[in-house]
């Protein structure tokens, strides 16, 4: 990884900056800081389930009323374009746990493990630097399977992964009526997560009610599932809302001009002809959903607030994916457009970092692993990949690589792709279904064109820059797309010898190319 990352930071990063004064620039940091610190922070990362970026007052909305993120902003520093290393919960949530892509580790979908369940994690090395590491809420994990982290607040991670799939056939896009999840945008006494979520902050504050600044430093995993659907919301949280929410941009001939895989996530996930009165009322829904699921953050915000831990401890907001709402004819998620693909972060440690800060490099959630890593001085895999954000959360001009990847090889798609963000462009490379169907490529000019709506691939004039990227985004990933693609329907194929979970290295399947036997 080191060689790819490296080869990747010469080619996009302005004025070749010296990988010396990159390194310098944690030095400033030390001699900056108010104090040496006898210990490091404590870590508390806040993940949702499915949030739109666009949808946060910090990230721009006018509109929805998510107060106690905003607040975290003004404390913290806001990244404008941060990725899930998958547009998917499963597979985006095993690449925080590991610190891989997802094609490194065989998660490719809502059915898979990692390789083994000692598999290296960032919760086992923060243990091994002297952390405990905790998880209160869902991370999808498989009920076999924790990879370092001691559950607090009940079992709430009981999956039950056969590691199977599959491809849907490239020229067969009907679509069977609308999907019943559309049946479940509607107004309820209770927001459709409450009992899971409100368990989630239960815990979180009753632990952070009882941590002790002499206790060891912790890892506090946080996992809430709003604002995902289902969208039922109170009406309490649905009224700010009403008829206030603008209908998707949808330019004429639009979802005719889709890349064969996004047509088969509308037929597949049966979101062809959605009536326009449904796709109001869910945008108006998740608004009120997401508005909720603020107000749980804020109960752990306060609680930290008045613990004996607060200033010790770096808390992180993010989310393990986007959400379409009807933005190009899509819902959920599954896509490499930016409702989709992009997610919020928030890193807020006012001992370190002053607040009201923004940056504007691209960065995924294996940055985010290593900065971590990097903030509890622990060792990631010399495999291990993504970068550390330290640098630039310390200093604005700090030289960074600015450039994120992501990968979708699961469900309701021809076959799968990965998507490269390098700079204002996105490229995205679909690998071919079959020998009657070639390879199908995205390109955007973010900068110009922020809705995604002309695809830039085909042009003359952009040839030898989609020449650039796809090298760019083989070179990262170590493998070019076609290849990850047959290993991913071959393990489909194979699926999971359980024995009722991977209970060695190396046992479970879906092992990917170069990774421990």
């Amino acid at each position: 990884m080191g060689d790819r990352q490296g080869m990747t930071r010469r080619r996009f990063l302005a004025g070749g900056v010296a990988a010396a004064a990159t390194a310098a620039l944690g030095h400033r940091w030390l001699r900056a800081a108010p104090a040496r610190r006898e210990r490091p922070p404590n870590l508390l990362v806040i993940m949702s389930d499915e949030h739109n970026a666009g949808v946060t007052g910090c990230y721009g909305s006018k509109l929805v009323r998510t107060p106690h993120l905003d607040a975290l902003a003004e404390r913290g520093m806001v990244f404008d374009a941060c990725y899930t290393n998958s547009p998917l919960c499963v597979p985006a949530r095993l690449a925080f746990t590991s610190g891989k892509y997802i094609s490194r580790v065989g998660a490719w979908s809502n059915d898979c493990w990692l390789p083994s369940a000692d598999y290296p994690s960032l919760p086992r090395i923060l243990n091994a630097a002297g952390y405990e590491s905790f998880l209160c809420g869902k991370q999808h994990y498989d009920a076999s399977c924790r990879y370092g982290f001691t559950e607090i607040g009940g079992n709430m991670n009981n999956g039950h992964m056969t590691g199977r799939g599959g491809r849907r056939d490239p020229d067969n896009l009907a679509s069977k009526g609308l999907s019943g999840r559309f049946a479940d945008f509607r107004v309820a006494a209770q927001p459709a997560h409450h009992a899971h979520d409100t368990r989630v902050t239960n815990g979180v504050c009753d632990f952070l009610g009882k941590r002790k600044r002499s206790d060891k430093p912790f890892f506090l995993f946080a996992g809430y599932l709003a604002p995902h659907f289902p969208l039922l919301v109170p009406q309490e949280y649905h009224e700010p809302y009403r008829g206030k929410v603008p209908m998707p941009n949808l330019p004429p001939g639009h979802l005719d001009g889709l890349p064969l895989n996004y047509k088969h996530l509308r037929a597949g996930f049966q979101l062809v002809g959605v009536p326009d009165d449904t796709v109001r009322l869910g945008r108006e829904l998740y608004h009120g959903l997401t508005q909720w699921m603020d107000e749980q953050v804020g109960k752990v915000l306060d609680a930290l607030a008045k613990s004996d831990v607060a200033r010790d401890t770096v808390v992180v907001y993010t989310t393990d994916h986007g959400e379409n709402m009807g933005e190009h004819g899509l819902w959920w998620k599954n896509c490499m457009f930016e409702h989709a693909a992009r997610i919020p972060l928030i890193v807020s440690w006012p001992e370190r970092w002053k607040g009201g800060q923004r940056r504007a490099g691209a960065c995924a959630h294996v940055d985010l692993v290593q900065t971590l890593a990097e903030l509890g001085g622990a060792k990631p895999g010399g495999d291990w990949n993504g970068a550390s954000l330290c640098p630039v959360l310390d200093d604005p001009k700090a030289a960074w690589k600015d450039l994120a990847v992501s990968e979708y090889y699961a469900h309701n798609i021809a076959s799968g792709y990965a998507m490269l963000r390098a700079g204002q462009f996105k490229y995205v490379y679909h690998t071919p279904p079959d020998k009657a169907h070639p390879a199908q490529r995205e390109l955007y000019d973010l900068a110009a064109d922020p809705g995604e709506f002309t695809n830039l691939a085909a042009r003359p004039e952009h040839k030898d820059r989609v020449e650039q990227l796809h090298a760019a985004l083989v070179k990262e990933l170590g493998e070019h797309p076609d290849e990850t693609e047959l290993r991913c329907r071959a393990d489909y194929a194979k699926g999971y010898d359980r024995e009722d979970g991977p209970k060695a290295k190396g046992k479970g399947k879906g092992r990917a190319k170069g990774e421990p036997k």
